[in-house]
């Protein structure tokens, strides 16, 4: 038997199997009907969902995926062992408390700073004792971009450059760049640098859509091996949560 794991962003549909803690399948939609999840169903014989939303309206399928196996709705209570100190979990994306599920999930004996870098930048800690007391939430990458085009008169819009290492820009191009992706730079390492001055064996971890830039970023300013990539952490905290029993 295999657990269905669906997590509902706000542009695609991200949709991993898994049995036990092994991941069997992962795809992603950027929209999703019953036959296609009655397919996966069958093909690994899938006895219960979990579904996580950003959406405030429920999906055509919900009914029937509910007609042909256990389906969970993934909530604030759901916290897998997780303690969840954060002072208003109502308001908690459901996406950072899943990350920081799997995180614990994962590397069950260390604290983890888990970076999902997606639209937005979320920090969250999750500390050795499994106790959650939220984070930072930042501009993503190509917001910045954005933000400088869009909010000023004249400043061009810039892409992301993997390539680029300098420290400053000698044009307004390169300037974006720099001032974009080294203070992006400046900003991660100071955010880990000031969380394991608390917990000094903390894992770091990168997810979400330019988590592999983020690590390239990472990695060429500092020799870090307790950075992790691990870009299937909200599908794995989501699939920790069904399997918990005591939420």
């Amino acid at each position: 038997m295999a657990n269905l794991v669906i997590d509902i962003g706000n542009t695609l549909i991200k949709i991993a199997v898994f049995a036990q803690d092994e991941l069997l399948y992962t795809t992603s939609y950027s929209s999703l009907d019953a036959g296609t999840l009655f397919n996966l169903t069958d093909q690994y014989q899938v006895n219960k969902a979990i579904i996580s939303s950003v959406r405030k309206e429920a999906e055509s399928w919900n009914a029937a995926l509910e007609k042909r196996v256990s389906v969970r709705y993934f909530n604030v209570g759901m916290t897998a062992g997780i303690r969840n100190q954060y002072k208003t979990p109502q308001t908690l994306g459901p996406d950072r408390l899943a990350a920081v599920i799997g995180a614990k999930k994962l590397y069950p004996d260390k604290g983890s700073l888990v970076i999902d870098a997606g639209t937005t930048i979320t920090y969250d800690w999750v500390a050795a004792d499994g106790n959650y007391f939220g984070g930072s939430i930042s501009p993503g990458l190509n917001m910045r971009y954005k933000a400088l085009n869009y909010y000023t008169g004249k400043l061009p819009l810039v892409e992301t450059d993997a390539e680029f290492e300098n420290y400053y820009g000698d044009d307004t191009t390169s300037a974006i760049k720099s001032g974009v992706q080294n203070g992006l730079k400046y900003e991660l390492t100071g955010f880990i640098e000031s969380y394991r001055k608390t917990e000094p064996e903390l894992n770091v971890i990168l997810t979400g859509g330019d988590s592999y830039f983020f690590d390239t970023l990472l990695k060429n300013s500092i020799f870090a091996p307790y950075i992790k990539n691990e870009p299937y952490l909200v599908l794995e905290g989501l699939n920790a949560a069904i399997q918990n029993n005591n939420d």
